[in-house]
């Protein structure tokens, strides 16, 4: 029991800091638990960032070469995607052809 002045007594004043430790205790864990939690969050931010930026390079890159295959060569005056078309067609033509005069043998 409490004395006259209002003093705690022994077994107050044990179970008093008994609380306290675990009041305490319970709010370093919660604090524990928030900071692993921001912790998570943080990680799951930057690697969000870290995927755009490889996307947004290699989007980039895409682009470049693209660009470079557009532009003219120094050889011909053409670029050498329209080069590779004009190929494609003339083996094709050559291949109707051949098939035409080869078939038409018979």
């Amino acid at each position: 029991m409490p004395e006259q002045n209002g003093d705690l007594s022994a077994e107050e004043r044990a179970e008093l800091e008994e609380l306290r430790a675990e009041r305490d205790r319970r709010q370093a864990e919660e604090q524990a638990k928030r900071e692993r939690e921001e912790l998570e969050r943080l990680k799951a931010q930057r690697e969000r960032a870290e995927r755009e930026a490889a996307k947004d390079e290699h989007a980039r890159e895409l682009r470049e070469r693209n660009a470079r295959a557009m532009e003219p060569g120094d050889d011909l005056s053409m670029p050498k995607a329209q080069r590779y078309v004009l190929m494609g067609l003339a083996c094709l033509v050559l291949a109707i052809v051949l098939s035409m005069l080869l078939g038409g043998a018979r």
